[in-house]
Order: C-alpha cells, then structure tokens, then sequence
C-alpha cells in the first residue's frame, strides 16, 4: 500500500517557486530547498525529480498564476487604455517597494537558462506569447468599444508592450530614477492612441 504524503505538494512547490524566484536556479542549493519547503531530499526526488524538474514545475506554477493575474488585471477597467496604464504603474511600485527586486521569475529564467537550454526557452518564449494574446485582446476589446483607433494592428501593437514589458522588468532591478521610468511608460503608452502600429503588410 502506497504511503500517504504527509505535506501539501502545491504548499511545497509554492515555497520552492519563491525560493528559485529570489535565487535563481544555479544560486539555489539543494539544502536551500529542503530548508525552505519543509521536506527532505528523498520526498522531492519521489514528488517533482531531480532539481531542474523541481524548477520546472516552480516555472509553470509561476507562469500559469502570472498569467490569470494580468489577465485579470486588464479586464479590471472599463477603458483599455486605462488597464493598461494602471497595470504598468503596479508593475513599478511593486517593484519599488520590494527591499530587492526580484523582478519576473519568467524573465530571470529567460536570461539565465534559456541562453543554454532548449526547454526553458519554449517555456519562457510560449509564456510571453501567451501574454501577447492576452494583451492583444484587451486591445482588441478597446478597438470594438471605440476607445482605440479601427486601423491599429493589435497583434503588432500587443507584441510591442510584451517587449517594454520585458525591458521595464529588466530594467528596475537596477533601481533607475522613477521620473525616467515613468516618462518612458508614458511614452509606450502613446502607442495606444497612435495611428502608426498598421497592419503589416
């Protein structure tokens, strides 16, 4: 008879996933984990593999809450533009007010894994474009309601913000000056009004 887990799986990977997201993958220490999620060696072998399967699940846990998060996030106004200046602006003073920014356990893992290892170069990859789609219909939403111009290219456009997105996130974990922040925000956001993102032809 199989003997019954005495810990919570999803409590224990939630620890792990915030672990990595502070330390990264390499910096992370098999006896950092066992002393942060509670478990030994042997019950993360049998319950998530080896590390790199560990980060894995933490990565994919992180990705699919991220993702339910903005989308919730946009679809929180009425107006687009609106959603998305309000959800650039919590990406800030989130990050501002953490002690150390730990900045997107998604883009840290882009930058340090996905240089050298296929698999986490899918992920990462397919997880900004599943923010793309995201944001592209919060877009298109606000080409319906008549709030953004019928001409924008709303895939293109989407693809634009993941990309300041991404640079905004890298940026802040250097700490840069908020007014230079803000005033290049205030400048990707123009976007949204501007009848330069075409269709591609």
């Amino acid at each position: 008879m199989a003997r019954t887990r005495e810990f919570d799986e999803q409590k224990v990977l939630e620890a792990a996933m915030e672990l990595f997201w502070e330390k990264g993958y390499e910096a992370t220490s098999l006896s950092d984990l066992t002393s942060r999620m509670g478990i030994q060696r042997p019950s993360i072998y049998s319950t998530f593999g080896d590390k790199k399967e560990l980060f894995e699940a933490a990565l994919r846990r992180y990705t699919m809450s991220r993702a339910s998060e903005v989308r919730a996030r946009l679809q929180n106004h009425s107006s687009v533009i609106e959603a998305f200046s309000a959800y650039f602006e919590s990406v800030v003073v989130e990050e501002y007010a953490e002690d150390r920014s730990r900045g997107c356990f998604c883009i840290n893992t882009m930058v340090e894994l996905a240089p050298h290892d296929e698999k986490f170069e899918i992920l990462t990859r397919e997880h900004q474009m599943y923010l793309s789609v995201i944001f592209q219909e919060t877009i298109e939403r606000g080409i319906q309601s008549g709030e953004l111009k019928r001409g924008i290219n709303a895939k293109a456009l989407a693809q634009a913000l993941i990309l300041s997105l991404i640079g905004l996130t890298v940026i802040l974990k250097s700490r840069p000056e908020r007014s230079f922040v803000d005033q290049a925000i205030a400048v990707t956001l123009t976007l949204l009004n501007s009848n330069e993102v075409t269709p591609v032809k």
